[in-house]
């Protein structure tokens, strides 16, 4: 049962104004005695890449936070398709069985973004506040300081500054953020000409070589996204970690896509000058726990598990956190030795089940070309193509995280609340 008495006063900072900050701040504005301000190291708020992947369990929290209302665009995403880039084979088709309430969309960011701005107070952003450090002051909270000489305090701060965040090296400063050696370059462009150059662009697909993909979907009534990959030796190609959502010619986009099919080639060719964006894919470890500095300190969003958009739903997974946060405050009356370590035991098994899917499905690619002996490239995409993150994953595409908290609350008095660490995967409920 939740705690009747008024909470004391919590001064909570959410450091990035992504989807993962803004639902933060959503959600712990409704909190009781609860005061929240966002810093966006920008001097507006803009969403860099194209487009985003609505599923199941991001519509489930969107409609907690109240916001699933508000976002109306988007296009429905009911086949998945994946080619052979040289021949324009068809390795696989799934078919997406809608089990929820909304149907599965891929949308543009700034939609998602716009949406959730209608439910976010304006006073309640502040912007061209770039994080420099963060500075235990023990029982006293954080004081943040700012890259323009200005500093805050706050009783809690809730890192939502992505794969790079700044928030989670202040107390783990040797995490070892690495790129991964792939890069992606994303684009949009007009539905109708990438049908007049095969119908099939207007499916939601991947087309492989061995190295790299191109991907295409509609992300609304008028336009589609291209996001092309490749992947290179990071021992050989190094990367800066600060290219992010930088534009790059398309002569240097195209250079890496010579040898697929010629309508592949030309949709490439068609995107306008200046419309590309490169993304360099950094990746890190998993960590052991999701809060900090004697529950001072709480991660979000990519900040909490550096898997660099492996999942194509890292949105919705920041949104879960930021609404689990603020159930946690409320049911523990802003207490944040109770409340964190509450987050913590929820979240944390989701994470690491996630890293161990991958480190599954990357062994499983390895031991497919190692039975294949000396592999064709035709085996090399179709090893890709295996277990391609989609099958057997509704524990997280259809995730309800109201029916997890749900659950987790009535086992809160017979089980303990500790940090969660070492928290068997299958612990978590379904």
């Amino acid at each position: 049962m939740a705690i009747d008495i008024a909470p004391p006063k919590l001064k909570v900072a959410v450091v990035g104004g992504g989807p993962g900050g803004l639902a933060t701040v959503i959600a712990l504005s409704k909190v009781p005695n609860i005061e929240v301000v966002l810093y966006e190291k920008d001097k507006i708020l803009r969403e860099v890449g194209a487009g985003i992947n609505i599923d199941q369990n991001t519509w489930n929290v969107l409609e907690l936070l109240g916001v699933a209302q508000s976002l109306t665009t988007g296009h429905p995403t009911t086949t998945v398709l994946n080619f052979d880039g040289r021949n324009g084979e068809e390795l696989s088709r799934r078919e997406l069985n809608e089990t929820g309430k909304r149907t599965r969309i891929r949308t543009q960011r700034t939609e998602l973004q716009s949406a959730l701005l209608q439910h976010v107070k304006p006073n309640f952003i502040h912007y061209g506040k770039k994080l420099s450090a963060l500075h235990d002051l023990g029982s006293s909270g954080i004081r943040l300081d700012f890259t323009d000489g200005s500093s805050s305090t706050a009783d809690l701060v809730v890192g939502a500054d992505g794969i790079r965040s700044v928030v989670r090296d202040a107390p783990w400063p040797t995490y070892p953020l690495k790129y991964t050696g792939t890069t992606i370059w994303r684009a949009l462009l007009s539905r109708d000409e990438l049908r007049s150059l095969d119908p099939r662009f207007d499916i939601t697909g991947w087309w492989h070589l061995p190295t790299s993909h191109v991907y295409f979907s509609p992300v609304s009534e008028g336009l589609s996204e291209i996001a092309a990959r490749e992947h290179q030796d990071p021992e050989i190609h190094a990367a800066s970690k600060s290219i992010w959502g930088v534009p790059v010619t398309n002569e240097s986009v195209e250079s890496h896509f010579s040898g697929y099919l010629p309508q592949v080639q030309e949709a490439l060719r068609r995107i306008p000058d200046g419309a590309w964006r490169e993304f360099a894919a950094f990746a890190g470890p998993e960590l052991s726990s999701l809060t900090a500095w004697d529950d001072k300190i709480a991660l979000v969003g990519d900040a909490s598990h550096a898997l660099s958009g492996a999942f194509g739903s890292g949105a919705g997974f920041a949104m879960e956190d930021g609404w689990v946060l603020a159930q946690s405050l409320a049911y523990f009356g802003n207490d944040l030795g109770k409340a964190l370590p509450l987050f913590n035991k929820i979240r944390l098994p989701y994470y690491a089940r996630m890293y161990a899917h991958l480190a599954e499905m990357s062994f499983k690619r390895a031991e497919k070309l190692r039975d294949l002996g000396t592999p064709s490239d035709g085996d090399k995409i179709k090893a890709k193509v295996i277990g391609d993150g989609g099958k057997d994953m509704k524990w997280m595409y259809e995730n309800n995280i109201g029916k997890v908290w749900e659950e987790t609350i009535r086992t809160l008095a017979c089980e303990p609340i500790d940090s969660g660490v070492g928290s068997p995967v299958e612990s978590l409920p379904t």
